[in-house]
């Protein structure tokens, strides 16, 4: 059985009624990522990638706080030691 000219145009009548709505939500969605979604996850990465520089650059600092801090500790003790014995 053909499908005549007629209820090929239905079939096309009902499909395009259908997607339509599909076509409209799809075009909000967009709007939504490109003005409200996309530029809030910027926000997000620029904060969390200053903070990582942040830490990072903190880290090398606290390294070289420790190091001061094991030298400082054994200055003072062998000094300590030293006043001990002029005692």
């Amino acid at each position: 059985m053909a499908l005549s000219n007629e209820d090929l145009l239905a079939i096309s009548n009902v499909v395009q009624a259908q997607v339509e709505p599909l076509k409209q939500e799809v075009r909000d969605m967009r709007l939504l990522l490109e003005n409200d979604v996309l530029p809030r996850l910027n926000t997000i990465e620029s904060c969390y990638t200053s903070t990582y520089h942040r830490y990072a650059s903190g880290i090398n600092q606290l390294d070289a706080i420790q190091t001061d801090v094991d030298i400082l500790k054994k200055v003072v003790s062998e000094h300590s030691e030293k006043l001990q014995k002029l005692a």
